[in-house]
Parts: C-alpha cells; structure tokens; sequence
C-alpha cells in the first residue's frame, strides 16, 4: 500500500510482521468466538465420541484460520493522498481535508475501514468504512477540521483496516508519511486611516525619489519610443546630441516595523481569550493591513529576532516574494510563544541602526525602565503607536509583577511624553475600535501641537 501527500507521487507504506501470528491477533470478536467454540465442540466430540460433532467443530475452528491466513496473504496495492483546503487557515475556522484511495492493483479489495490520525485539538478521529474496491477504482471522502487554538497540527499518518467478507479478522495497514495544518493567528480588518510615520506624496506606502541630487545631476537615458515629451531634458540633448529624457521617477515603499512583546512576566493568563493572545491576533491584523496599504513590513520581538529577517534590509518589500515573506510571518505567529526575557533592549538594538519608518508595538505591563527603552525607540522611527494591555483587566485579580508601574495611566504617560501615540486594551476590545482611537488622538495633537511626537495609526 502506498499514500502520497498532498502533491507528493506517494511512497511505501510500513508492512506488518509476524506471520501467523499477526493474522491471529486480527481476530475479531467474532473470530475468537468461532475458533473457541470450534474448540469446545471439537473437545466435546473427542470425549463423548461423536464424529459429526468434531466434524462440526473443525469447521467452526478452521473458518477464521482460514479468513485470517487468506487476508494477511492477499496483497492490495492501495495508494493513499491526502489534501488540504487550505493549508493554512486562521483560528476558528474550518479546513477540510479531502482523502482519496486508489486500488492500484488487479484484485478487487474487500471491505476498507479507513481512519486518519488528528489531534484531539482538532475534533474527533475521523473514520470511513468504503465498499469494495474494484481493480483500478477510486473512493474520496473528506472530513472537516478545526481549531480555536493556533499551532502546526500533524495529520496523519493515514491507517487502513482489512476485513474479510465473514468479519472473522481485521488487519491494520499504516501508511508513512503525514501532512501539516497551520493554524494562524486571528486577522481583523482594519479601516484606513493616514498613517504619520509613512512617506508623503505617492500613494498609501509609497514615495517619489529622484535617483540624483539636482537638476545638473540627472541621469539621463535615450529617448525610447512612447516617452513623454515633456520629460526631455533640451540642455542634455544639446549636449549628446540626440534626445535624452530624465530617469523616471522610481516608486520607493515605506517601512513599518511591527513589534510583539513576548515577555512571559509581562502578560497574565492563558488560553485563547488571554491578553498575549490578543496582542499575537493584532500583530497578525496589523501585518496585513500595512501590506495591503503598501507598506515594507517586518516581525520584530522583544528577543531580537526579525521576520522575514532577508532582503532589504529584512523587510518584506513590493516583490514577487513578499506573499511569501507574508506568509512566514503568519508561520512565525501560529507557533510564538512567551520568552525568557525580561526587558525589550535586544529589540532596541535592532531598531538602532537609523529610522526604521513607522513603529507599532504590541506591548504587556512594562515597568519604567523598559517604557524608558521605549521612549529611545521612539527617537529612532518615523512614528510610534503603542497598544498597551492592561493586564489588572484580562484577569480577575490584579497583577503583581514586580517593578510594574502604579497603573496604566502612568505608562501611558511616559510613553506619549517619549512620543508615542499610545493606546490602553481593556479585555474584549476590537482592534478596529482601538485603530480608530489611536488615529483620532494623532490628530488631536497634530491640530493642538502639544507633543512633535504624536502619531496616527
């Protein structure tokens, strides 16, 4: 027997050993009960002498050694293959998982029970009982997943369970190989708002830039048929002697930075409702919504690390590979989990190189020196929106984390004297809501002007 995973051409599955003695252990309940009354009766014969009663008993004992011995014999050539629609799904939603046999031999097949291995995370083990099989036949069946909880889900490997016609013996076949379900972080949608941080002038993420310093700096290239006249350069053409035109204008994206803290001292509780999860599901939303808007994105943690981490400058730019890179990122936040650290200054290192553009952070209880690592962080983007989860309200009881400030309103504070446009997460609320909030406070300092810093989501 053999199973392909999905868009694989399939490979050996494992064959059961032990002869004789793996037949016998198929035996059903049935089975036994055939070969222990055949057994009894062939007994009873032998004593109180009665050759018709031992001729029934063998019978009785022979028909399941006999089912048992034919089934383990009979090779079916099975291929399996396995499916998913889609292989990377958010939580809560459903995936379906679509299974296909192929008897790829020239004996028809008896009775298949077909039965798929799952985590209990994503419901109940499901099983199929398929009619015969004719030589060269196909049967698909599907089932559907699904889970609350993000992670990489091993399905597989697939099992196949012979019977024979009397229901005297069953033997399980297991294919090898398995298939992986993503389970990624929930993605709101965010409504567009203008975003401080971001370029000016050509659409939502992008700006113009000349590729020169000045007017006696121009590049200039040979006319090229379609060119816009008015985009010819005379004093140039003068010179060559022959038509030159300005460089055209080259689209430049701009950066959005999003950070996740991952802190395990800094958020309280677990599960799927907890605060951690809410800041992994508004770091997946956000990193959707800038790509969309047109932003060059990336993944950074407290711990340093930056995803997708390759190409310019390890932002996912406008390129063919950038739904790639957008998928990794997504990979990254299906298996996050709380780190070790204890401060954000592996994040700073990473954002000290220059001005990285537009700065989001997904932030649990800081203490004051870390919100004074934020406040140098601030120094070293275009704009800062901080979400900040305020941990007194996702438990029932407040949080003492050592160090931690006074209240929320205190971190707050020091965040938006440092610059920072700064949102507190009460348990329940909706990133789109909270997006709004953070927009309508940039523009409520951008039309006071009380702080250079504020900034908009």
């Amino acid at each position: 027997m053999t199973q392909g995973g999905a868009g694989s051409t399939g490979h050996t599955a494992e064959e059961d050993k032990g002869g004789l003695r793996t037949a016998l252990a198929g035996l059903t309940t049935r089975g036994r009960s055939f070969l222990a009354a055949g057994v009894a009766a062939a007994i009873c014969a032998y004593v109180l002498g009665q050759s018709d009663l031992l001729r029934v008993g063998l019978l009785l004992a022979v028909l399941p050694l006999v089912c048992a011995t034919v089934l383990y014999r009979t090779r079916y050539r099975v291929a399996g293959s396995r499916r998913l629609s889609p292989g990377r799904v958010p939580a809560g939603s459903e995936a379906r998982v679509h299974l296909r046999m192929d008897n790829v031999s020239r004996l028809p097949t008896g009775l298949l029970m077909l039965q798929d291995r799952v985590p209990y995370v994503l419901g109940p083990r499901p099983r199929f009982v398929l009619d015969r099989v004719e030589a060269g036949g196909r049967r698909e069946v599907s089932y559907r997943v699904r889970s609350d909880l993000r992670g990489r889900y091993p399905l597989g490997p697939l099992q196949l369970r012979l019977t024979d016609p009397f229901g005297m013996c069953e033997l399980t076949r297991s294919f090898s190989t398995y298939d992986t379900l993503t389970v990624i972080p929930r993605v709101e949608a965010l409504p567009p708002v203008r975003l401080t941080g971001e370029v000016k002038g050509y659409g939502d993420g992008r700006q113009r830039s000349l590729a020169l310093a000045g007017e006696d700096d121009i590049i200039p290239r040979g006319y090229r048929y379609g060119d816009d006249l008015r985009r010819v350069h005379w004093r140039l053409t003068a010179r060559y002697g022959e038509l030159m035109v300005r460089r055209e204008e080259q689209p430049q994206r701009s950066r959005c930075t999003v950070l996740l803290d991952t802190r395990g001292i800094a958020f309280q509780g677990a599960g799927p409702d907890s605060a951690f999860e809410w800041a992994v599901s508004g770091t997946a939303s956000t990193l959707v919504h800038m790509l969309e808007r047109g932003f060059s994105v990336r993944l950074l943690t407290d711990t340093g690390s930056s995803v997708p981490g390759e190409g310019a400058d390890g932002f996912a730019g406008a390129s063919q590979e950038s739904a790639d890179a957008a998928g990794m990122m997504m990979d990254t936040l299906a298996v996050i989990d709380h780190s070790d650290g204890t401060g954000l200054s592996r994040a700073y290192d990473v954002l000290r190189g220059g001005n990285e553009g537009l700065l989001i952070a997904f932030l649990g209880d800081l203490d004051e020196e870390q919100a004074t690592v934020l406040g140098k962080m601030r120094q070293r983007s275009g704009g800062a929106v901080a979400f900040l989860l305020d941990s007194e309200t996702w438990v029932r009881e407040p949080a003492d984390a050592p160090g931690a400030l006074d209240s929320s309103e205190d971190r707050l504070r020091m965040l938006r004297e440092a610059g920072w446009t700064a949102v507190t997460v009460p348990r329940g609320a909706g990133l789109a809501d909270l997006w709004r909030e953070a927009d309508r406070q940039r523009t409520q300092v951008a039309s006071t002007g009380t702080s250079a810093g504020g900034d908009g989501s």
